[in-house]
Order: C-alpha cells, then sequence, then structure tokens
C-alpha cells in the first residue's frame, strides 16, 4: 500500500510538470522565461546523454525516476524505488538545482522497508563548449543529504558530497568522469567516510541510442568498511529524448529512458550486482 501511493504521488508530479510545460507556450510568463534560460544554458554545452548510475558536467532540466534491484553476496535482493533521484531544474547562470525525492526500500528480508533520505543538489558549470566547438564541460556540484529515512533506511546524520566533474567529445564518442567524496556532518568514526571515482564512456549510435561502459569504484575511510574499496563495471544503454510535439523546433518536452548492470569486479563488495531501470521527464 505504502509503495502504490508512493508510485502515484511519481506519477501525479510527472501529470503537473506536463500541465505546466503545456501552458508554457500559452502566454508570456514566469515559466516561459525560466525556459528560454534553460535553452540558452544547454546551447553552451554538449548534448550528451546522461548516464545511468554515474554523475555527468552538463546542467540537465528533468524529472527522473530510477528503480534499482540490488543482490547483496547473502543473496539477499533489494528493490529501491527513487533511487535519490528526482526534479532537476536549470535556472540559468550555468547552474543545476535538484531536489531528490526520498527512495522507497523494499527488502526481501526481516529488514524493514521504508522511505530514505531527502537529498538537494548544487552544480555548477565552471567551463563548456558543445559538439561544434570544443565538445567539452567540467563543473563542480554538492549534494547535502538530510537524514529523514526511517526503519534504518536512511542514515543517523546529514552528510555533505563536493564532486568535481568533467567530460571530453570526440565525435560521437566522449568520455565523463568524476571524483568526489561523502562527509558525514557527525557520528564519522561510526559511519565512516568515501571518496567515490566513476568513469563512463559512452558512443552516440545513429540518432537515439546511446550505449555506454562505466566504471564506479568507491574507497571507505574509517566505519565499518573502513581501509576497503570495492569497483563494479556497468554496461548499459540509453537513449536521447524523444520529443513529444517532434515537428515543434523549439519544444523541449520528451522522455529518455536508460538501463544497466553494475556487476562486481573487486574481492571486497558490498553488493554483488545490480539492475536499474531509468525514465527521464525532460522539460
Amino acid at each position: 500500500m505504502i509503495l502504490a501511493k508512493y508510485m502515484i504521488r511519481q506519477f501525479g508530479i510527472i501529470i503537473c510538470l506536463l500541465s505546466l510545460a503545456g501552458s508554457v507556450g500559452a502566454q508570456d510568463n514566469f515559466f516561459q522565461n525560466w525556459e528560454v534560460r534553460a535553452t540558452q544554458t544547454q546551447a553552451k554545452q554538449p548534448s550528451w546523454s546522461v548516464p545511468v548510475f554515474a554523475p555527468y558536467p552538463m546542467v540537465i532540466q528533468v524529472f527522473r525516476f530510477d528503480a534499482m534491484r540490488q543482490i547483496t553476496p547473502a543473496r539477499t535482493s533489494t528493490w529501491n524505488y527513487g533511487a535519490g533521484r528526482g526534479l532537476n531544474l536549470v535556472p540559468g547562470f550555468n547552474s543545476e538545482f535538484d531536489v531528490y525525492n526520498p527512495p522507497y526500500i523494499q527488502h526481501h528480508s526481516k529488514t524493514t522497508d521504508g522511505f530514505g533520505d531527502v537529498a538537494f543538489l548544487y552544480k555548477y558549470r565552471l567551463l563548456s563548449s558543445n559538439q561544434k566547438h570544443g565538445n567539452y564541460a567540467l563543473s563542480m556540484q554538492v549534494v547535502a543529504t538530510i537524514p529523514t529515512g526511517d526503519h534504518t533506511n536512511g542514515s543517523t546524520d546529514a552528510s555533505i558530497s563536493p564532486t568535481l566533474l568533467a567530460g571530453k567529445g570526440f565525435g560521437r564518442f566522449d568520455v565523463i568522469s568524476s571524483l568526489g567524496g561523502t562527509l558525514p556532518t557527525g557520528d564519522t568514526v561510526k559511519l565512516g567516510r568515501s571518496i567515490a571515482w566513476n568513469t563512463t564512456a559512452q558512443y552516440h549510435l545513429g540518432k537515439y541510442l546511446w550505449p555506454e561502459i562505466e566504471a564506479n569504484a568507491t574507497y571507505f575511510f574509517d566505519g565499518k568498511n573502513g581501509g576497503r574499496s570495492q569497483n563494479f563495471l556497468t554496461p548499459g544503454l540509453t537513449t536521447s529524448r524523444f520529443k513529444f510535439h517532434p515537428k515543434e523546433e523549439q519544444s523541449r518536452t520528451g522522455i529518455a529512458l536508460g538501463a544497466g548492470m553494475q556487476i562486481a569486479t573487486s574481492q571486497f563488495h558490498t553488493y554483488n550486482h545490480q539492475i536499474m531501470l531509468s525514465s527521464r521527464f525532460i522539460f
């Protein structure tokens, strides 16, 4: 029942955004001006696809809903609905501001199901050029996580995660990489700190398809996994935007999809593999 209500709420957000997007073209108002700023800001960066798992240096305006199925070394499975994604907004000024809904985590074990933590992101694009004038992007971002989760499905303390992100394209091929850390604001000895290094290689195949391979590495300091590290290789496939109004050149609204699987390649790993299904409503 709780999961059904959560899914209905996510669907309701998409309906609201669709209604909002439909009213944008009808009158010159705040939302239309916002759309113009977002279009102008994004025109100055490469139009690479957003990776399945890894962060990215582009600024993107989207409502994203993902679902993940994780298999642990004990062969138990956990579903994560939402996967810490949510609403991404581009107000202009080379910036992106995100609000991440608390995911709903469903355990197929004795662990109690429940909601995870709320998070917020601010990204500033330092340098960028579109495919015609350099094909690169460099950004910095910070994520703040608030401990709103219930039944141990979230953290006991807030955390700050600063990250540096960069990407370079070579024709239809591009490489995106990011390096960042997660720093709890309290109880560091118990929670530990970590550094995440993600690298994605993509190829633009045809008009819509973006096959990719990701390397997702995490290095742990303190906490129960202190001194250990894990790495996953992640084959995946994403799509470009399928426009709702393809005949309207200025129309932004559309949907993009993605899927991938993380496969553990290190001796130590907190889970064996993880499947992600991703839906992105672009507006």
